[in-house]
């Protein structure tokens, strides 16, 4: 089944690769965790006020059965290699899938628990 995914380019065009590629991350994460109830991604390009370029902001969320989430945003640290839309989209996704493999572990409740030792506390 297919994710019903809403994309959102703010602030100009993106190029056929970029847009394609945003698709084909969505997929990838469908086909890998299947569990994806909705998508919404955002793509918001540099504001045309910064002198020397600015970076691209990305933005994912998923929704998961349960009520879960996985919120992915820009990162907030200043770095060039953001200035490229398609860098933006790949590590946004990249840490999406990170998240999203924790949030599958908790479901299944593969999460580790630390057990008390004996004598302590």
């Amino acid at each position: 089944m297919e994710t019903p995914a809403k994309i959102d380019f703010q602030g100009a065009t993106l190029n056929i690769h970029v847009q394609r590629s945003v698709h084909q991350h969505i997929a990838a994460l469908e086909k890998r965790f299947g569990r994806i109830t909705s998508c919404r991604i955002a793509v918001s390009a540099p504001s045309a006020h910064h002198r020397n370029g600015g970076q691209y902001e990305v933005a994912v969320h998923l929704a998961l059965p349960d009520g879960r989430e996985v919120n992915i945003d820009h990162t907030a640290t200043v770095d060039v290699r953001f200035a490229d839309a398609a860098f933006a989209v790949n590590d946004a996704f990249k840490r999406a899938r990170r998240r999203l493999q924790d949030q599958v572990r908790r479901m299944r409740g593969d999460v580790k628990t630390h057990q008390r030792q004996p004598g302590l506390g």
